[in-house]
């Protein structure tokens, strides 16, 4: 990238006081979930991001082997250098609580101290700047006097881990989460891109009157909001809601005529709602890497944004 790129924009992620570039790695685009990244590719690739500021990582084991690809390249990376934030897999009764089990997770205090604890191990860190909560399939548990969240307050209280939260995409569990006042930060995912804003009526208001940290998934649709063919990302990716396709097409269609980059418009809009702090994208190489680093630090003109709320009836927040 060139040295004359803008610089990439950082923001507050809520009381968590850390200063987060506006879109953290998600690692899951090293994972070979999307097309197969070697050992010494993804090192390389997790330490230019570094040199470039994209220096926050969110983890989980659920994400392919991106956690030990992470480990090869912490071995060679400062840990204050970066910011790591994991999760604590919730979704079934499968080991770890990952996907493919049929029955529920085990929601214990002590798993989630395990569970950490083994996380660490395994990443060679001593500590994560942010542990979430990831995809339970019942908010109650989570919140019980013994429950998940209690063990991630007993390991922020001994410093293994420094901020607390979840990720999940129900707005009702996000905010009994953050009503409990021990949520620092939060995920959520699909919720706030070009195609949907549910999150700014129910999740983003509770986050921001409680100064909660926010990330915000699927800010590009899992690639359907780059520019790249739409056909072509639906048949390598799964998407959970069968009208986003068309819905990105219109929007894709709008954008080559005229000549505007769907992938800067995608970023660009995330952006402009100020209570969304960062906006995790996996990047497969460094062509991808430094392509959202452009879209993520070069502005649209406000003409852009009075044409496409024309166009779709959509205006960004500012």
């Amino acid at each position: 990238m060139s040295q004359a790129a803008p610089q990439l924009p950082r923001r507050r992620l809520g009381r968590t006081e850390l200063e987060i570039p506006v879109i953290p790695f998600g690692t899951l685009g090293f994972s070979n979930s999307f097309g197969f990244v070697s050992d010494e590719d993804a090192v390389g690739l997790i330490k230019h991001a570094v040199s470039l500021g994209a220096n926050h990582f969110d983890c989980a084991r659920c994400y392919g082997d991106s956690m030990r690809k992470l480990s090869l390249a912490l071995r060679e990376i400062p840990r204050h250098e970066v910011i790591i934030t994991g999760r604590l897999c919730c979704h079934s009764d499968a080991p770890w609580g990952g996907y493919g089990g049929a029955g529920e997770a085990d929601y214990s205090a002590e798993r989630a101290i395990r569970d950490v604890e083994d996380q660490l191990e395994l990443l060679g860190t001593d500590y994560f700047d942010g542990m979430m909560i990831h995809d339970p399939n019942r908010i109650e548990p989570t919140l019980a006097k013994e429950g998940t969240l209690a063990g991630l307050l007993r390991l922020k209280a001994s410093g293994l881990v420094r901020n607390v939260g979840f990720g999940m995409e129900p707005h009702d569990f996000h905010v009994q989460a953050i009503a409990t006042g021990d949520v620092d930060l939060i995920l959520c995912f699909n919720d706030y891109n070009l195609i949907r804003q549910t999150a700014a009526d129910t999740v983003l208001p509770a986050a921001h009157a409680a100064d909660v940290g926010v990330m915000n998934g699927w800010s590009i649709l899992r690639g359907l909001l780059t520019g790249a063919d739409i056909d072509e990302v639906m048949a390598q990716r799964r998407h959970r809601h069968d009208d986003d396709a068309e819905a990105a097409r219109a929007i894709w269609q709008w954008c080559s005529e005229e000549e505007i980059d769907l992938l800067q418009l995608a970023i660009q809009f995330c952006l402009r709602e100020e209570r969304i702090h960062g906006n995790p994208i996996g990047s497969l190489n460094v062509e991808q890497l430094e392509a959202n680093i452009r879209a993520a630090s070069t502005p649209l003109e406000e003409s852009v944004w009075t044409s496409f709320q024309e166009r779709f009836g959509v205006g960004p927040q500012q």
